[in-house]
């Protein structure tokens, strides 16, 4: 799944295409990953709308238009959203929905297992994407400090790597990032939240804040289905420090690297290193 870091990198990219383009309509291929309007009213609302800017929040992006009218997009799993210059309306792959821009070239949302999310509301309605209200602050954001943490984690007993991957406590981080941030911050993933010391809450924090921005300057991390807002992909994958790497040297100690089960998700340790 995109995480923060391959949607803001989405989004940047997004943003310097489509700044000032025009909607000239839109082809919906598979109408059940629109959760809102119905197909009809989308094609309406989109319609010769200009495009004002991409935004995103946690993992989702934000199309607003002119006048207020908004996008959201979901990519969960395997979504993508690309734009493509000389693009057209042609079904290519997994396409499964294309917005065409007046003047030439197109968006297209793709999406091999179609778990992704696609919503429209005009101006002065309410933006219902489920989850998106909810979100806890932005990681990279001056709202997140080891202050917040430490009192956000204050009493919870579920393990730490459960923690940061709940949406409403923490808006963005996923399995990999999350990995990578307790390796960093040297904190066994098992450890209940609640017994991080105010040390330990600072390291976790700074280690949050370096693995996303390593994650945007590398590109993002590609390791099947994940491309940027122009097809490519990313190169974190070549420096993560252990997700993804069961077996293979810690490279801190060099002893191997642990896959083991936390809150019915994949974790990746160093079970010296963070001990």
């Amino acid at each position: 799944m995109p995480e923060l870091p391959e949607v803001e990198i989405i989004r940047r990219y997004l943003d310097d295409a489509l700044r000032g383009r025009v909607i000239e309509s839109v082809t919906i291929l598979l109408p059940r990953q629109l959760k809102h309007p119905d197909p009809e009213a989308f094609r309406a609302l989109v319609r010769g709308q200009r495009i004002e800017r991409v935004a995103r929040r946690g993992k989702y992006l934000l199309i607003h238009l002119q006048e207020g009218a908004h996008l959201v997009f979901h990519l969960r799993m395997t979504g993508s959203l690309v734009y493509e210059p000389q693009g057209t309306a042609a079904e290519t792959g997994h396409t499964r929905m294309v917005f065409s821009l007046a003047g030439g070239g197109a968006l297209r949302f793709s999406d091999i297992r179609t778990f992704g999310c696609v919503y429209g509301f005009a101006a002065g309605e309410e933006i219902a994407v489920p989850g998106l209200q909810s979100l806890g602050p932005e990681p990279l954001s001056d709202e997140f400090t080891s202050s917040y943490l430490a009192a956000a984690l204050k009493g919870r007993k579920q393990p730490v790597k459960s923690f940061l991957l709940d949406q409403r406590r923490i808006a963005g981080l996923g399995n990999i990032y999350a990995d990578e941030a307790l390796f960093l911050a040297r904190i066994d993933p098992r450890r209940a939240a609640g017994s991080l010391s105010v040390a330990e809450c600072r390291r976790l924090a700074e280690a949050v804040r370096k693995v996303l921005r390593d994650g945007i300057a590398d590109g993002g991390t590609t390791f099947r289905d994940y491309r940027n807002g122009a097809g490519e992909s990313g190169h974190h994958q070549e420096h993560l420090y252990v997700y993804h790497r069961e077996g293979k040297p810690c490279p801190a100690c060099g002893r191997p690297v642990e896959k083991i089960t936390v809150g019915g998700r994949g974790t990746h340790f160093c079970p010296y290193c963070q001990s």
